[in-house]
């Protein structure tokens, strides 16, 4: 059996980048949304600055932190499981080797390959690395690339960091009179370029997207504003 191409070894590692890349555009998504709606809320309530820039602050905290502790448990969930699994498969490979064989050869098979072809194939993969072979074909896991929740949760913290500065920056750096609107420019602004980033890299149609990203983020502002402006 052939030795996979440079581009078949490496497709594994071109996904893993591009979903991390669609988590970072989310997060950031999250950041500017989130803490739009919140400092756009309590500039309806007041023109203080320092109240601005404590509320901004806390909600820029608040937000990665959550963010960061949410994806460190979902991805050690996931890698707990993955590990489980692998686990379970050395252990069948160990008790029944001729069952897990006939395993691989239909799975093989199911991929569109010949009986005598998956056999072959099946044998070969199972004399190299049985292990790697099962965890590969019947589990879709890679033993090598498991999900780390580390990674996990810095990224969602910075990015959430970094989307959720621009709205904060805005509405405290400009004069009064202008905090608001120029806040409500930028986010929609910065909307427009998280919803196409992310509909390019999940190739859908980037102007459902980006209407999808800015009437939700507008929608957020309209309301955390009205609600401020009313209880201020």
């Amino acid at each position: 059996m052939t030795e996979p191409t440079h581009d078949e070894a490496h497709s594994g590692s071109l996904g893993s980048r591009l979903n991390w890349l669609r988590a970072a555009v989310l997060g950031a998504n999250d950041g500017i949304i989130s803490t739009a709606g919140l400092v756009v809320g309590v500039a309806g309530a007041t023109s203080d600055r320092q109240t601005l820039l404590t509320a901004g602050l806390a909600g820029l905290l608040a937000g990665s932190m959550s963010m960061a502790a949410g994806e460190y448990v979902s991805v050690s969930t996931q890698r707990d499981s993955e590990k489980a699994a692998l686990a379970l498969e050395k252990r069948e490979l160990q008790e029944q080797p001729e069952a897990e064989l006939e395993e691989l050869t239909e799975l093989l098979e199911e991929r569109g390959l010949t009986r005598d072809v998956a056999r072959e194939a099946a044998e070969q993969l199972t004399e190299r690395d049985a292990l790697r072979a099962h965890a590969r074909v019947e589990l879709g896991i890679d033993p090598d690339d498991l999900t780390n929740p580390w990674n996990a949760a810095w990224a969602s913290f910075l990015s959430f960091t970094v989307g959720a500065l621009l709205p904060l920056l805005a509405i405290v750096l400009p004069p009064s009179d202008w905090r608001v609107p120029v806040t409500v420019v930028s986010v929609l602004a910065a909307l427009v370029v998280t919803g196409w980033a992310s509909a390019g890299l999940g190739a859908a149609d980037p102007r459902r997207a980006v209407l999808r990203n800015v009437g939700g983020g507008a929608l957020a502002m309209v309301v955390t504003y009205a609600a401020g402006a009313l209880l201020g």
